[in-house]
C-alpha cells in the first residue's frame, strides 16, 4: 500500500510519462507526510517545458488531420499540466481533509484518463505526444498559491471552469467537421470538467464567511490572474450551473470585462 505523498511526488518528479498515468488502488490517506515542493515538474526529455511557442490551429483548418493532431497536443499537455499540478497541491497542503484527498486523487484519475485518450487519437492523425514544444503557463501561478482554497480558485474555478466553455467550443467544431470520434472525447473531457468545477465550488464554499462566492473567489486568485480566465471563446451557463454555480457568481463572471477579453482573440473568430 503507497502514502498519498509517495504517489504523489512519482506523478509530479516522474521523467517517464508511464509514471504520469501511473495509478494505485491502495493508497493510505492516514499517513502523515511532510510538504514537497518542485520548482519544475519532472518530464522526459522531449516534453519539458520551452519558451517555444507553438501556434493553436484556426478552426478553419481543422478539416486537416494534422492541424486537428496539433490542437489535440496543446490539450494533451493541459492535461499533463492538471496532474502535476494537484500532486503537488496535495503535497504542499499535507492538512487538508482525507474526503477532500480523495475527490482531488479521483480528480487526477480523470485526467489520466483525459491524457491516454488525447495521445491515442492525436496519433491516428500522425501527431506524437512532444512532436511540438509545450508551454508551462499554467504551471507558472503555482509559487503563488498559499493555501488550498487558494489552488482551487486558480484551478478548478478559473482553468478547468474555462475548460467548460473551450470543451464543448471545440466539441462543436469537431461534429461539424463530422469527427465524430473526436467529438466523442471532447464530451467526456466537458463532463468530467463538470465534476472537477463542482468538487472546487463544494470546497471553496466550505471556506465562505460573510461574502458572496465571487467576491472570496476574487480575492483567493493569484496577481496577474483575473476573473476573466474562468471564461473561454463561448460561455455555457448550463455547465456551470450542474457544478453548482449560483445565480450571483455566473453573471458575474458573465459581465466580468478588463483588459484579458479571450472571445476578442483574432486566430479564434477566424
Amino acid at each position: 500500500m503507497s502514502s498519498l505523498g509517495e504517489y504523489c511526488k512519482t506523478l509530479l518528479d516522474g521523467t517517464d510519462l508511464g509514471e504520469k498515468l501511473y495509478q494505485v488502488d491502495n493508497i493510505d490517506f492516514d499517513l502523515c507526510y511532510e510538504p514537497h515542493e518542485s520548482k519544475t515538474p519532472g518530464r522526459p526529455k522531449h516534453l519539458e517545458f520551452s519558451s517555444v511557442q507553438a501556434k493553436f490551429p484556426k478552426k478553419t483548418t481543422f478539416h486537416l488531420d494534422e492541424k486537428k493532431g496539433v490542437a489535440l497536443h496543446f490539450f494533451a499537455n493541459h492535461e499533463l499540466l492538471a496532474i502535476e499540478m494537484f500532486a503537488q497541491a496535495l503535497l504542499l497542503f499535507p492538512e487538508v481533509d482525507t474526503q477532500t484527498k480523495k475527490s482531488v486523487l479521483a480528480t487526477i484519475h480523470d485526467e489520466q484518463k483525459h491524457l491516454e485518450i488525447y495521445i491515442k487519437r492525436m496519433n491516428d492523425f500522425g501527431v506524437e505526444f512532444g512532436d511540438l514544444p509545450v508551454n508551462s503557463f499554467f504551471w507558472e501561478y503555482m509559487p503563488a498559491v498559499k493555501s488550498f482554497e487558494e489552488f482551487y480558485a486558480l484551478m478548478a474555478l478559473t482553468f478547468e471552469q474555462a475548460n467548460l466553455d473551450f470543451a464543448s467550443y471545440y466539441r462543436s467544431i469537431f461534429n461539424e467537421i463530422e469527427d465524430f470520434e473526436s467529438a466523442k472525447i471532447m464530451d467526456t473531457v466537458y463532463k468530467d470538467e463538470i465534476s472537477h468545477v463542482a468538487r472546487g465550488v463544494k470546497y471553496i464554499k466550505s471556506k465562505i464567511k460573510d461574502q458572496s462566492l465571487f467576491e472570496y473567489y476574487q480575492e483567493l486568485l493569484p496577481d496577474k490572474i483575473s476573473p476573466s480566465r474562468g471564461k473561454g471563446i463561448t460561455f455555457d451557463f448550463e455547465g456551470r450551473q450542474l457544478a453548482g454555480l449560483d445565480h450571483d457568481f455566473i453573471n458575474s463572471l458573465d459581465s466580468y470585462r478588463d483588459d484579458f477579453s479571450v472571445v476578442n482573440r483574432k486566430q479564434w473568430k477566424k
